[in-house]
């Protein structure tokens, strides 16, 4: 660990931790949940509005910053914190995951990814050292390792040499953030790791990441769809082989019955774009599980949409009126939803904490589903 950079466990529950990871830029509650800011920022959210739902850490994308406006114009203007106006951590991703899905053409090298951008189809190379150099000019306090994103589904042997591929590159994004640079100092580096549903694989990945001992962990490759048992099935052989002191991240994940269940399996990290992302298309996360606010149910009903949450959109406002701004397409909507939507995440993740303090995660997880099961209440 840097000096800057901790991470304290502060109770188990079964596999399950709670713990405060410290940064130069503030702690981070865990389990924690990071609302995905693409583009430097969270859409349809202002950034005062996402701490308050109670967000401690952002999450920011290599690939499309460094695509536009670009980690060098950001740098110029005083770093992703001051430019999209947080002042909490900031996680950035390695940008390998977009230029294997958004990248127009792309090919696949020891040295790198070398890809047109999917905006203007401008040529660029993705590489370890350029992915560390661009999230030093962004100022990120969790730096990801640069990695192949595995496809799904892929053979043991197209998965092998896959990982292996992303063990070298995790050795040479090591070497790069280390290489003489301040930001190192202060911050972390997380490395990630591949070998998708196969344990021998995995075992290797952590093993190779455990040399080079990073700050923290992720576990990349899952949420692709392999499916849920699937993805639980892996968690439940990696997450032994892994040191339990340090952080580990699930990338990409997910549903909340997902994050809840890897909770219960020892991840401490979570982002996702699916409650920002399902905000927007009008529909929401309650306790009793989703709700389409564009269904005629709700045009008459003047309910809130969760009584038990405490966002703007639960507190001031019917399920009536929101089911009319979705219906007439009006940007309030949109905000007012995904600022439900990621309370809603928070709330869980702060419940999920308070639960294993208390040593009564079992208890929590019966309730969580018990309440999922009973769905939506109907207005009498």
């Amino acid at each position: 660990m840097t000096k800057h950079f901790s991470y304290d466990i502060t109770a188990t529950d079964g596999n399950a931790r709670t713990g405060v990871i410290k940064t130069c830029r503030g702690e981070i509650r865990t389990p924690a949940f990071m609302p995905v800011g693409t583009a430097a920022t969270v859409k349809a959210m202002m950034p005062e509005t996402v701490r308050k739902t109670g967000a401690d850490i952002l999450l920011g994308n290599t690939y499309h910053l460094m695509l536009r406006p670009t980690a060098e114009r950001i740098d110029r203007l005083g770093g992703l914190h001051k430019f999209m106006n947080w002042e909490g951590p900031i996680l950035t991703d390695s940008g390998g995951f977009q230029v294997m899905s958004l990248a127009k053409l792309r090919k696949i090298t020891e040295e790198g990814v070398a890809f047109q951008s999917h905006i203007d189809g401008k040529k660029h190379m993705l590489s370890p050292e350029r992915s560390m150099e661009i999230q030093r000019f962004l100022g990120s306090n969790i730096v990801m390792a640069f990695d192949e994103c595995t496809p799904f589904p892929a053979t043991e042997s197209e998965t092998e040499e896959s990982m292996l591929l992303s063990m070298r590159w995790a050795k040479r994004s090591y070497d790069a953030f280390h290489n003489g640079s301040e930001h190192a100092e202060k911050n972390a580096l997380f490395g990630i790791i591949q070998g998708g549903v196969f344990e021998r694989l995995r075992r290797h990945s952590v093993n190779a990441l455990k040399e080079i001992d990073c700050q923290g962990y992720a576990v990349g490759g899952l949420a692709v769809g392999e499916g849920q048992e699937v993805m639980f099935d892996v968690l439940d052989f990696t997450m032994p082989m892994m040191l339990k002191q340090k952080p580990r991240y699930l990338m990409g994940v997910g549903k909340p019955d997902d994050i809840v269940g890897a909770v219960e399996r020892g991840i401490d990290m979570f982002d996702c774009v699916l409650p920002s992302r399902s905000g927007r298309t009008g529909q929401a996360f309650t306790r009793r599980g989703t709700v389409n606010m564009k269904n005629a149910r709700h045009v008459d009903d003047p309910r809130p949409l969760d009584e038990d949450c405490s966002c703007s959109a639960c507190s001031s406002y019917s399920r009536a009126y929101l089911s009319h701004l979705f219906r007439s397409n009006e940007l309030l909507g949109l905000m007012l939803l995904t600022e439900h939507n990621l309370t809603y995440y928070q709330d869980l993740m702060s419940g999920l904490r308070a639960a294993i303090s208390a040593g009564e995660l079992k208890k929590f997880v019966k309730i969580f589903h018990e309440n999922r099961a009973v769905g939506d209440i109907e207005p009498l």
